[in-house]
């Protein structure tokens, strides 16, 4: 029965001399006969385990991993089963392995996916092998098309304290065995360093690293090129690449040339973004005769800061033509519309500065854009002329193209809007716009502004609306202050009532009449009845005359 069994067994008396083994203690332990005395056998643990009074040994023998268990007898006598764990012991360890490159793998995609700057993702890469794949990583990075040039080296050997960075010489591509393959794309296996130490080669090294034993060399692929290649360098003292440690290199070097490709992808847009936000910012606003401006400006929660709302002046003789609008949309798409619409104004203010006529000028170039009817993207408009007068003060036309109604701020804080009205621009090709004409004197101030404003969602709950009603007392308690201390209040208003919550584009733009060009002064708050008109253009093919009609209509009053 024994016999039969797949563990050793072999008892022992009182004294420890072996009574009895079976045939698997033949096979395994062929030094423990009949009479051995366990305290002195041929297996040291085991002999240990005896002499301690242990319970179990776990050693080498032969070629095999035993595992050994005492159990107690009747009369003092005991035995031992000993299991071969060989094979068991092979599975846990590759188990372990795998565990330990899976977990490598998963820190490694962690970090590269952190980091979406190219110098950043160039250091992970580096850090990341060393001492795990290897005692030095070094990448060899080609800079991205258009750049031109050598390429650079960045390495790290686990004893400085950040990775050092270099230029790499052509040469070096002919003196590192599958540096050139690797930079082409192809992939070679661990090969050793080698024997002759080049003037390249000798760049690579740190100094007091030693003698190098095995290199691997592996592509780095990203965004459809070859971005670099991956250089792990073991000493002379370790181990060459095994098998599956070249796979590891391999499948970490992908990872790293995704996430290299990412970041060069990524630097790309925002070096276009950033072009593009150049371009959109709100501009430097020029002297206007008559008026003093002052313009504020947030983007809808976007770090580059463009989006759909805008504002512009632009100086003409004798006074300024001034814009402000709210694109439809929000982020690059609103912002692209948003440059096309600023860029037709400034070309379209050459040979029409009537803001009506403007407007509808820019309604028909918009329409004539060749991806119009795709993009079915829009704006609301104010657009309006600043004439100096005389007297102090200055005489504003607005047409409107269905924004909402700039409010006027009087000298004694009453607030009124000035009501234009008028359709999108955009929208419609047969577009109908309205136009405004009003009288601002000296302690008056005019304010354009954007949706976003009233729109924006803060206070108590989180979800009430600024409104209308907020932004007029807010207004009216800034009475008196320059325009563009009145617009960092007002943006501060909104800041403070949306808490930190995400926010919608916003824009706004205060025109205040200058004191008088002969000198003389205006009293403020003086009674007046300012005079204003609504002009309505035709559609186009009505049939109506084509000129606008003028319709006297009362506006605003003391």
């Amino acid at each position: 029965m024994l016999d039969g069994l797949t563990e050793a067994v072999v008892t022992a008396d009182r004294a420890g001399l072996v009574t009895l083994v079976n045939a698997m203690a033949t096979a395994l332990l062929p030094e423990v006969v009949p009479g051995t005395d366990l305290h002195n056998c041929p297996i040291p643990a085991m002999a240990r385990s005896v002499g301690a009074g242990a319970d179990s040994f776990d050693t080498e023998h032969g070629g095999r991993r035993l595992r050994g268990v005492r159990r107690d007898l009747a009369d003092g006598r005991h035995a031992w089963y000993v299991r071969d764990v060989t094979e068991e012991h092979s599975r846990a360890e590759a188990l372990s392995v795998e565990r330990s490159r899976t977990t490598f793998l998963a820190q490694a995609g962690s970090r590269l996916g952190l980091s979406l700057q190219r110098e950043q993702t160039l250091r992970t890469t580096t850090t990341l092998p060393v001492p795990y794949l290897a005692d030095l990583a070094m990448v060899v990075d080609l800079a991205p098309p258009p750049a031109q040039g050598q390429p650079h080296w960045i390495r790290y050997d686990g004893v400085d304290p950040a990775p050092v960075t270099g230029v790499a010489t052509w040469s070096l591509t002919g003196s590192l065995p599958g540096l050139a393959e690797a930079l082409a794309g192809h992939a070679v296996g661990p090969t050793p360093w080698p024997d002759g130490e080049t003037a390249a080669l000798s760049t690579v090294l740190p100094p007091g690293f030693g003698r190098p034993g095995t290199v691997l060399v592996s592509p780095m692929r990203g965004a459809g090129r070859t971005t670099g290649a991956l250089v792990l360098v073991r000493r002379a003292g370790r181990a060459g690449f095994a098998r599956r440690d070249v796979e590891l290199a391999r499948e970490f070097a992908a990872r790293a040339g995704a996430a290299l490709g990412a970041a060069e992808l990524y630097g790309e847009q925002v070096h276009l973004a950033r072009v593009l936000q150049n371009s959109l910012l709100p501009p430097v606003l020029p002297a206007v005769p008559g008026a003093t401006l002052a313009g504020g400006y947030r983007a809808a929660g976007d770090r580059l800061r463009i989006g759909g709302d805008f504002y512009d002046v632009f100086p003409i003789p004798g006074g300024a033509i001034f814009a402000l609008g709210d694109v439809a949309g929000k982020g690059v798409g609103a912002a692209v519309l948003t440059g096309r619409v600023r860029q037709s104004l400034r070309t379209l203010r050459l040979v029409e500065q009537r803001p009506l006529e403007l407007m509808r000028l820019l309604n028909q170039a918009l329409f004539d854009a060749p991806d119009a009817a795709r993009r079915s993207q829009f704006t609301t408009l104010l657009l309006g002329t600043l004439d100096a007068a005389p007297d102090g003060g200055c005489t504003v036309r607005i047409a409107g193209g269905g924004h909402p109604s700039p409010l006027l701020l009087r000298a004694d804080g009453g607030v009124a809007p000035v009501a234009v009205g008028g359709m999108p621009v955009g929208a419609l090709a047969a577009a109908r716009f309205a136009e405004a004409e009003l009288r601002l004197v000296p302690g008056e101030l005019l304010l354009a502004y954007t949706d976003g404003v009233v729109e924006a969602r803060g206070g108590p709950g989180g979800q009430e609306m600024f409104g209308e009603e907020r932004l007029r007392a807010a207004l009216a308690s800034a009475a008196g202050l320059a325009p563009a201390a009145l617009v960092d209040r007002l943006l501060g208003s909104v800041d403070e009532w949306l808490d930190g919550q995400s926010q919608d584009d916003i824009a706004m733009l205060a025109v205040a009449a200058a004191p008088p060009l002969t000198g003389r002064t205006v009293a403020a708050g003086a009674r007046r009845t300012p005079s204003t008109r609504e002009r309505v253009l035709p559609a186009p093919g009505s049939g109506r005359p084509g000129h606008p009609r003028a319709v006297p209509r009362p506006l605003l009053r003391r």
